[in-house]
């Protein structure tokens, strides 16, 4: 993907789209390239390999995907009925909007070292830096995945190198703070503060994978290129050699969705090809068997970290 970068920055916008390359993808990178924040996100290496859903689910579905070693099980959380004593069931979170949720409340959870987090004013300034709109329909959106995630239950089934088995099953949030919005016409309920539970901080802490604000500005209405990115971020910068993941081995993780694998491969190439935009230093090669990754550098560079 070097070859995008080098066209922007010789020929321009202008001269990269001559050359055929999707404007998608010329849009991504340069929207990285022209990015002078350095903001860091850190996100737990379970969401490296496995994801929340794409699209909307039934209220009371659960999620389950299941990769290499990792399989993520998902139950939609409940809340009460307005005027009753019932209850009905939230949804599992899905889409952009509740992967950037998780990365904020994972992100600020690191940088306070603490497993409260506000979702009042720290959130919607993030939405405005991340280029979210903190009103309308987009901040609507904002507040439902967010108390998706809240209510949900959530279960990391982990399986090491050496075969053995490991559960973390755990709410992400085993606490809110609800507050009434007199701006929400249903009369619901908003989340003010969130706590990460114990056991979920603690594995954050030992295995974060940092990555780049400025690659999530630039993915953040696609969450397929975000878990690319994601999951690229992850594995090139621990690899020793080269590593071929076949198609079949990929689809599981980023295209359960599909009935055929001819059907993945045809739509998967574009969100890595996007990933691969916001991640210049990645080594990647596309062929008919799969997808040949190369010990790479972290998107993040070393001095950041330390900074």
């Amino acid at each position: 993907m070097a070859t995008i970068h080098n066209l922007l920055d010789s020929k321009g916008k202008q001269g990269a789209l001559q050359f055929g390359i999707d404007r998608d993808v010329v849009e991504a990178a340069s929207s990285y390239m022209s990015d002078e924040d350095n903001g860091l996100g850190f996100i737990y290496s379970g969401w490296a390999q496995c994801a929340l859903p794409h699209r909307r689910l039934a209220p009371h579905e659960p999620w389950q995907m299941i990769s290499e070693r990792v399989r993520l099980i998902i139950q939609p959380g409940l809340r009460p009925v307005e005027g009753s004593n019932d209850l009905e069931h939230v949804g599992v979170p899905f889409g952009a909007h509740g992967r950037l949720i998780l990365l904020f409340l994972q992100t600020e959870a690191i940088r306070t070292n603490s497993r409260e987090i506000e979702l009042g004013k720290s959130l919607r300034q993030w939405m405005k830096r991340i280029g979210i709109s903190p009103s309308g329909t987009a901040a609507k959106s904002v507040r439902d995945q967010a108390e998706r995630i809240s209510r949900c239950r959530m279960s990391f089934h982990i399986q090491d190198a050496k075969g053995a088995n490991a559960l973390v099953n755990q709410a992400i949030v085993d606490g809110a703070l609800f507050i009434e919005d007199t701006n929400i016409r249903d009369g619901r309920q908003v989340i003010e503060v969130a706590k990460l539970s114990e056991g979920y901080f603690e594995q954050l802490k030992r295995h974060p994978v940092p990555i780049q604000e400025a690659a999530v500005r630039a993915l953040s209405n696609n969450s397929a290129a975000l878990d690319a990115y994601i999951w690229l971020a992850y594995r090139l910068r621990s690899l020793d050699s080269k590593k071929l993941i076949t198609w079949s081995a990929l689809r599981p993780q980023f295209g359960s969705t599909y009935k055929e694998l001819y059907h993945f491969k045809s739509k998967w190439v574009k969100s890595l090809s996007l990933a691969l935009a916001v991640y210049p230093q990645a080594k990647v090669e596309i062929s008919d068997q799969g997808v040949v990754l190369y010990p790479s550098p972290s998107p993040v560079p070393p001095r950041l970290l330390t900074a």
